[in-house]
């Protein structure tokens, strides 16, 4: 109901039982409701169903409700949200306190290596970990790149810490902490994203598998001696190696990996439950993978066997097939790794390469790249791109239309 607001008008309301807002003609946007019990309030309205409480009138006069009206109105006209200028300024926290707060909380719930993450973050941007986060710029961003290049990082790394920090603020920005990212035009350096990609050689894959049946004799042989040993002593013997098809975990895992092109904590986090060996399909479940995506491994012959034999070694057919002395989950295989590559002679090829000599060895022998990128997990082609180089045949028919 629109009317012309009054001191006088206010005090002669009568009480109908109903709800009634009165609107003044003079005033735009000033509203006095009335209740169904009778109580009096100021409002005003400043944008279709958005209003702001201005006080009871039997504590807030008409001129005083007119003047916060007006106020409001000229901010609103001006440009600047009435409800948005009332709200307490939030206090922006440095770097450090973010990443140990709101951010490592988040991290925890949807990061598998936040631990990880979060210390990478703060040992790479140590220097700014006491700015509030409104007060990092891309100056000094740019300044740090400077001083990373200096250290001879590569532009790999310094480009994964810069998406890492524009990411983390990001996270600032959807919480309201921060109207906007500081380092939105940052930019990562310039890659070659289609870097040579290391696997095997034939020669040092046998090389590889050579120094595992060794290492597993040699275990064997250890085994063998050392009972002999305490059987002279009347001692309790310690397990026959020579009745299992593996001495300890790591001639599985490496098999495995070769022969699904699993990640190392994909296969940590692998459960029996994932395994049908029968169907021969070895399930990534989506909570485990880094895509976040389930995706399902057919099985070739030697991966069947290694895992049919772990488990009839195990004796578990539920629970992770991989647990460590204490029966947790396993979180590294560092020492043995880099030692079994000592003895095989091999050299600058990490853990993950057995990833790429799995794809490698797919495209070669004539795997489509789609097949390959489903296999692996990637969400696009970007990563898969990197192994069609290995596929010379295909660029070979293209240029043979020339001949024609």
């Amino acid at each position: 109901m629109r009317v012309a607001l009054t001191r006088d008008f206010v005090k002669k309301i009568a009480v109908t039982g109903k709800q009634i807002d009165y609107r003044d003609t003079r005033l735009k946007g000033l509203v006095l409701r009335v209740t169904p019990s009778g109580v009096k309030s100021w409002y005003c309205e400043y944008a279709r169903g958005k209003r702001i409480w201005l006080g009871r009138a039997d504590a807030v006069g008409y001129s005083e409700a007119n003047d916060a009206a007006q106020a409001i109105m000229s901010d609103f006209y001006r440009g600047i949200d009435p409800a948005e200028a009332r709200k307490p300024p939030i206090e922006v926290p440095t770097l450090e306190a973010f990443l140990d707060g709101d951010y490592a909380t988040w991290a925890r719930a949807n990061q598998r290596a936040h631990v990880q993450n979060l210390a990478r973050l703060k040992t790479a941007f140590k220097g700014l970990l006491s700015r509030k986060l409104d007060a990092v710029t891309a100056l000094d961003i740019e300044r740090w790149r400077g001083g990373q290049v200096d250290r001879g990082l590569s532009h790999e790394t310094i480009n994964r810490d810069i998406s890492s920090i524009k990411a983390c603020l990001n996270r600032a920005v959807d919480w309201e902490v921060l109207d906007r990212n500081p380092l939105e035009k940052v930019k990562k350096a310039r890659t070659d994203d289609r870097i040579k990609v290391r696997y095997l050689t034939e020669v040092e894959e046998n090389r590889l598998r050579t120094a595992l049946d060794a290492r597993e004799e040699r275990r064997r042989s250890e085994r063998d001696s050392a009972n002999v040993w305490r059987k002279s002593r009347e001692h309790e013997l310690l397990p026959d190696l020579r009745d299992v098809a593996f001495t300890d975990h790591l001639k599985p895992l490496v098999l495995l990996s070769i022969n699904t092109g699993a990640r190392r904590g994909e296969l940590f986090d692998l459960c029996w439950e994932n395994v049908d060996i029968d169907r021969r399909i070895l399930t990534v479940s989506g909570a485990t993978a880094k895509s976040k995506r389930t995706r399902h491994i057919p099985l070739n012959k030697e991966a069947t066997v290694v895992l049919a034999s772990w488990r009839k070694q195990t004796g578990r057919r539920e629970g992770l097939l991989f647990v460590n002395d204490d029966g947790n989950r396993f979180d590294r295989v560092n020492t043995s790794w880099r030692r079994l590559l000592k003895n095989a002679a091999i050299t600058d090829f990490r853990w993950h390469d057995m990833r790429h000599h799995f794809a490698s060895k797919l495209v070669m022998g004539g795997v489509d790249l789609n097949t390959v990128r489903e296999l692996l997990g990637h969400s696009d082609y970007s990563m898969t791109l990197r192994y069609a180089h290995l596929a010379p045949e295909h660029k070979l028919k293209a240029v043979e239309v020339l001949d024609r």
